[in-house]
């Protein structure tokens, strides 16, 4: 057979793509990943590289200067790239995740003011729902956006008369929080509706890339120390009497906010199961080399049965879950409701993610817990995916809902007598 993850039914354009994006994976972010991830430095280089593939425009039209490609392509893009790093692929996930936003929902101003800029990497994004006594429960965000009719200021860009909002409260966890220079922020505004989730908005937040009070009324605080996901920054970002122009409403959608961000989680879900997808690759690539090197009672460890059904096993979850991430991409492409896919894609690869790292580890013995071998990163870095964009329990609530909706049954049980 051929090697694990390949897919079937690729355009030329599209093997293409994977094939130097794969290139570039093993000349550029393979050998460099070790050394940049235990600095926690951010991969500047490689971010560079990336922009002159075009990466970052990989999904937004060809009319704003982007490569056009389906979410099928960037998943396989991000594969490819997670197996050399998961942090760089999450340089360019809420990136992804802010321009697909911006080309389904945002205004035709917004998509002239911003998907050329992202396109080639000068705008980057960040996406913010998080808050730090949120959790799962998004109808619960505390930070608001009300309406300030004194108007408008030079520095908010806001027209005299027209009403800006002022935003108060703190957000966390913004992927590229730092670097980014765009951010898609979901807050309250209290539209009067009856159900919670109706009175969000998203706004498209500008602002400069660094650290500390970085605009008049937005703060960054700093980078937060994780356990793994090293190189990417990942911060809070504070809103205390921050002004914006209406016109940066999402869509200028006010109350839309909830249903546009759950549109970009959902290809982002796709991105966390393709991220799941490059690490188990990269941990079954690791164990099953080693396994072929590493000696015990005058044979290599691969040829000893406990071994080898290790082997079998994790190739198989990696096939699994790769397949499943593929199809829930493809049915989002076809324009298909694809919660349910996506859930289930997200739910597989990343616990799959977790078993296979683990038995990679398992399967280096002692070496495994030493700096030197790159599967300890991957344990650092394989339970973030757990998390990211919903836990596992928060995909099962999404699948389970999906299927009682369409296996509903129409009538009751007959009484009993």
């Amino acid at each position: 057979m051929a090697r694990l993850a390949q897919t079937a039914g690729l355009t030329d354009v599209q093997s293409e793509i994977l094939s130097t994006v794969r290139s570039f994976v093993d000349k550029e972010i393979i050998p460099h990943a070790q050394e940049l991830e235990h600095a926690d430095a951010y991969p500047a280089d490689i971010v560079e590289g990336m922009k002159e593939m075009g990466l970052f425009g990989i999904t937004i039209p060809e009319e704003y200067g982007g490569l056009g490609e389906s979410l099928l392509t960037y998943a396989l893009v991000v594969e490819e790239i997670a197996r050399g790093w998961m942090s760089v692929s999450g340089v360019i996930n809420t990136h992804f995740i802010v321009a697909h936003m911006i080309s389904r929902h945002g205004t035709p101003e917004q998509k002239q003011k911003y998907l050329p800029k992202m396109a080639a990497g000068e705008v980057r994004g960040s996406f913010s729902m998080s808050e730090p006594d949120l959790g799962s429960d998004v109808a619960a965000i505390k930070t608001r956006a009300r309406r300030d009719g004194n108007g408008g200021t030079p520095a908010s860009g806001g027209v005299a008369g027209g009403g800006d909002y002022v935003i108060d409260g703190s957000k966390m966890w913004l992927t590229n929080g730092g670097s980014s220079n765009l951010i898609a922020l979901l807050v309250r505004t209290d539209e009067g509706a009856e159900k919670a989730h109706q009175n969000l908005t998203t706004f498209l937040v500008e602002k400069p890339e660094g650290f500390g009070e970085v605009a008049p009324g937005l703060t960054i605080p700093g980078k937060i120390d994780k356990m793994g996901y090293k190189g990417v920054d990942t911060t809070e970002a504070v809103f205390d009497g921050f002004r914006i122009p209406a016109t940066q409403v999402l869509g200028e959608a006010p109350g839309r906010g909830f249903a546009f961000m759950m549109d970009g989680i959902e290809v982002g879900r796709v991105n966390v199961a393709a991220r799941a997808c490059g690490i188990a690759i990269r941990a079954f690539e690791l164990a099953v080399e080693y396994a072929q090197q590493r000696r015990t009672f005058g044979k290599p460890i691969a040829q000893h049965q406990a071994i080898a059904f290790k082997l079998a096993e994790m190739a198989t979850k990696v096939e699994a879950a790769h397949l499943m991430m593929v199809n829930a991409a493809r049915l989002k492409d076809t324009g298909e409701r694809n919660d349910v896919a996506a859930g289930m894609a997200k739910l597989i690869a990343s616990e799959y993610c977790a078993e296979v790292t683990q038995e990679a580890f398992r399967i280096h013995g002692g070496y495994g817990y030493s700096k030197e071998y790159e599967i300890e990163r991957l344990m650092r870095e394989a339970p973030f995916l757990l998390i990211g964009e919903g836990t596992s329990e928060i995909q099962k609530t999404i699948i389970s809902r999906g299927l009682l909706r369409e296996y509903q049954v129409k009538s009751r049980l007959p009484a009993r007598r």
